[in-house]
């Protein structure tokens, strides 16, 4: 298990009870709230630096071109009823 550190933030009391709120919403404690968002946002971050550096001197145009070329291996075959658009 991993070590657990203690973080102390300053935040402005108006944003404080609405994390507050929040977190009674859910169910759940200010601090697991506040280590679903951290962990969540962070992900975040580190998928958009991924996607940052794999599309790194692609332009649009060769980009779009990969999609297409991909999504042409994608076998044609009907769509059930509950998967159609209304």
């Amino acid at each position: 298990m991993s070590k657990v550190n203690v973080l102390t933030i300053r935040v402005p009391s108006e944003l404080k009870n609405r994390i507050a709120q929040v977190a009674e919403e859910q169910g759940v404690s200010i601090n697991q709230l506040a280590m679903y968002i951290f962990t969540k946002e962070i992900g975040n971050i580190e998928a958009g630096k991924r996607m940052s550096s794999l599309l790194k001197g692609h332009s649009k145009k060769e980009i779009l071109a990969g999609f297409d070329e991909v999504m042409a291996k994608v076998k044609k075959r009907p769509v059930p009823d509950w998967d159609k658009m209304a």
